[in-house]
């Protein structure tokens, strides 16, 4: 919501402040200046990344402008979750629960929590790290370092499409430029012309440079700002994890262990103790 406000915000405060210096919003609209620039910025774009992350880019830009999926719910069906597996192992014992995470759609813990579940990356992540807890004997430190480096490749992975975008508007005002110079260039070619015409080509000329640094810094830059601060929301969920299983690794109970995990949260997110503590004695 706020990037669709910000987005109104951005276009009346440069429009309005056009239209009061006495300037004509037509004028603006010249289809061919904005083909040459946003044309060449997606094809700058598809030539500088793989398929993938073109895909990846394309599938979290709705989270950047609608909003992010993460939220306290979601946190807090998280913590519910790493509570229910670690109170069951230990219960039960660390491989009463590896029929759970080797088919978590039919697992009985799992399925308490429906979107979460949809969240493959992090299902991925959490079963993972628990099939090695509970098939090696490796040291609580080992753990934490190999999930540590995990987390660091989650974590640039989930970054990139941050970064394409930046790039992009990086590159936009130079396009903006070409326009504005092939403008110029069809400008010299009217020469001898009517005073009227040469102005109107002018005109159009400069409007390419405008729109260039425009999109930039007012659209593209923030988007590729929004798409990174996606990202290190969704890493908090990794760190979530982390957390909660090097607690328990540890020995800890796993009282102390979800309370580890939810330390880990920002303070925006992050569920109040009494909040978990009824969500898990709910379930």
């Amino acid at each position: 919501m706020l990037f669709i406000i910000g987005f109104v915000v951005v276009l009346l405060s440069v429009a309005g402040g056009y239209i009061m210096h006495g300037g004509v919003l037509g004028v603006l609209w010249q289809p061919s200046e904005f083909i040459i620039i946003f044309g060449a910025a997606l094809g700058a774009f598809l030539i500088s990344n793989s398929m993938h992350l073109v895909k990846e880019t394309g599938k979290r830009l709705p989270r950047a402008i609608f909003g992010s999926a993460t939220s306290e719910k979601l946190y807090l069906d998280l913590l519910g979750l790493l509570f229910d597996i670690f109170n069951k192992a230990r219960r039960e014992g660390m491989m009463s629960i590896e029929g759970d995470i080797e088919v978590p759609a039919e697992s009985g813990l799992f399925t308490r929590y429906p979107a979460l579940l949809k969240d493959k990356r992090i299902i991925e992540f959490l079963t993972d790290n628990l099939r090695i807890m509970t098939t090696s004997n490796m040291a609580p430190h080992e753990i934490e370092a190999m999930i540590d480096a995990e987390i660091e490749t989650q974590m640039h992975e989930l970054s990139e499409p941050s970064h394409a975008v930046h790039r992009v508007a990086d590159a936009l005002p130079g396009f903006g430029i070409v326009a504005a110079v092939l403008g110029i260039v069809i400008t010299m070619q009217k020469l001898g012309g009517p005073p009227e015409a040469l102005g109107q080509s002018v005109a159009a000329a400069l409007v390419g440079t405008f729109v260039g640094i425009f999109a930039a810094y007012g659209f593209i830059g923030p988007m590729s700002n929004r798409l990174g601060a996606v990202a290190e929301e969704e890493i908090k969920m990794f760190e979530c994890v982390k957390a909660a299983i090097v607690a328990t690794s540890n020995g800890l109970p796993p009282q102390l262990a979800v309370e580890f995990a939810r330390k880990t949260l920002y303070s925006g997110d992050r569920p109040s103790f009494s909040e978990l503590d009824e969500h898990i004695r709910s379930r």
